[in-house]
């Protein structure tokens, strides 16, 4: 079990994950808000549940609830490098669900409602599944605490 928290929590001492955290964090965020809470033009959970149950995704309001809280929380977690590598899975797994189920027929291109922006978030995320959280992260000052506290007698 160590093993398990240990790997989830380490990754590259480097910052460059922070340059992708931060931007993805705002980003999954404001999207999963629209989702949630209607902010920023969105429709709330009753609007966005109408639309997902229109294009066949049943429980519409459950797939919104879904959907809006693994973009809010995700990226609320992703900001502060929480728990990064299993929350970037969960939205690479959004991610890959709404490529396939709402861009993918219309073509690349953002502009024709396409998967661009859809597969840019993707990629965000498996790069950070991938890399871990960085410096500057909650997962690194809770690895760190986790060493610092091991007794000698567990190494």
């Amino acid at each position: 079990m160590n093993t398990l928290i240990n790997k989830t929590l380490s990754s590259s001492a480097t910052f460059a994950p922070l340059a992708l955290r931060v931007p993805a964090g705002i980003i999954f965020m404001a999207h999963g808000a629209q989702k949630l809470f209607g902010w920023f033009g969105g429709y709330g959970l009753e609007g966005t549940g109408k639309w997902m149950a229109s294009i066949g995704l049943e429980p519409g309001f459950l797939m919104a609830l879904m959907a809006g809280g693994a973009e809010f929380f995700g990226g609320l977690f992703i900001l502060l490098g929480l728990l990064t590598r299993p929350t970037a899975l969960v939205l690479a797994v959004t991610m890959v669900v709404a490529i396939v189920t709402v861009h993918l027929d219309k073509g690349l291109f953002i502009s024709n409602g396409g998967y661009e922006f859809g597969l840019a978030l993707l990629a965000m995320s498996v790069s950070l599944l991938v890399s871990g959280a960085g410096r500057l992260s909650v997962d690194s000052l809770l690895l760190s605490s986790r060493q610092q506290n091991k007794s000698p007698a567990l190494a």
